[in-house]
């Protein structure tokens, strides 16, 4: 009997009594689907700490995103969210490296680069630090909630533009490399979006950097305000790490952040998939060189 335990006061939860390397029946895909649709953020402890089991357990709710490259540590479908190299061990410090892993502890949402946002990440961690590396979450639907009712009517209908080197460039960061830019196209989607269980949610993170129609300083200026609010204490969750927990999040409604820790020093070795609502099984960045699909 799969029980579902709340873990913040407005989303988030644990799910108790489910293994992810049993079969996987219609009633449990039906009880997935019902606490993700709630809560958004659930996480599973103790789950199987095999890339088969892993891929096998996303694939029961979607096809699966592919990763346009790996280290060849883990499986190819796998995101590998690592500081490990091909050898498993710690990835030195690169001071020639033109973005550093902080560039990316900001909140966003998984794949924004696709024509469609994505269902869900499945993140499962193999080993985690010791201390640090926590993954904090906001539920935009919570936020576009209290929103006051005139920026709710501002908002509707906007286009927001979600562009990784724009945004990157906004920090200081400068690629010139347009190979990498045409892996990582600005792509279009609606700021407001309705969630699994009919809730608005905002559809947001620090990627999202202009408006469709929208002069750029009038964009930046309402982007701006609406990640400060957003990014508030009271709508963030924590995520406290053990081993072997799989933790699943819904990118159509939610934002969420890496957090430091000591990364070369400690080993964290996390994997994910990530799955889209229908299709055929993809690369996840859409301007990538094309990826042998496994079924």
């Amino acid at each position: 009997m799969i029980e579902v335990k709340p873990l913040h006061p407005r989303f988030a939860a644990e799910i108790i009594g489910l293994d992810t390397a049993a079969p996987i029946t219609p009633e449990i895909v039906q009880a997935v689907e019902a606490a993700m649709a709630e809560y958004a953020v659930c996480v599973v402890r103790n789950a199987s700490l095999t890339d088969a089991d892993h891929l096998r357990f996303s694939r029961a709710f979607g096809p699966l995103e592919l990763p346009p490259g790996s280290r060849g540590r883990i499986a190819k479908e796998l995101y590998d969210i690592s500081n490990l190299d091909a050898k498993g061990e710690i990835i030195p410090f690169d001071p020639n490296a033109k973005a550093q892993p902080i560039d990316f502890e900001r909140f966003h949402t998984d794949s924004p680069f696709n024509t469609q946002p994505t269902k869900w990440s499945l993140l499962l961690g193999y080993v985690v630090p010791p201390k640090g590396a926590e993954t904090l979450f906001i539920d935009t639907r919570a936020v576009y909630d209290d929103l006051p009712q005139a920026m709710k009517d501002r908002i509707e209908g906007l286009t927001a533009e979600h562009d990784m080197f724009q945004a990157l460039e906004r920090t200081g960061v400068q690629f010139g490399d347009e190979n990498m830019r045409r892996m990582f196209p600005c792509l279009p989607h609606p700021l407001v979006r309705t969630s699994a269980n009919g809730r608005k949610a905002l559809y947001l993170g620090w990627h999202a950097i202009g408006i469709v129609g929208w002069p750029k300083t009038e964009a930046w200026a309402l982007l701006d305000e609406l990640f400060a609010i957003a990014t508030q204490e009271k709508y963030i969750y924590s995520h406290h790490w053990r081993q072997a927990d799989m933790l699943i999040w819904d990118n159509r409604c939610t934002m969420h952040s890496a957090t430091a820790f000591e990364r070369y020093q400690y080993k964290r070795d996390c994997r994910r998939t990530t799955i889209n609502e229908y299709g055929p099984e993809r690369p996840g960045i859409e301007g990538a060189p094309p990826a042998a699909a496994t079924r």
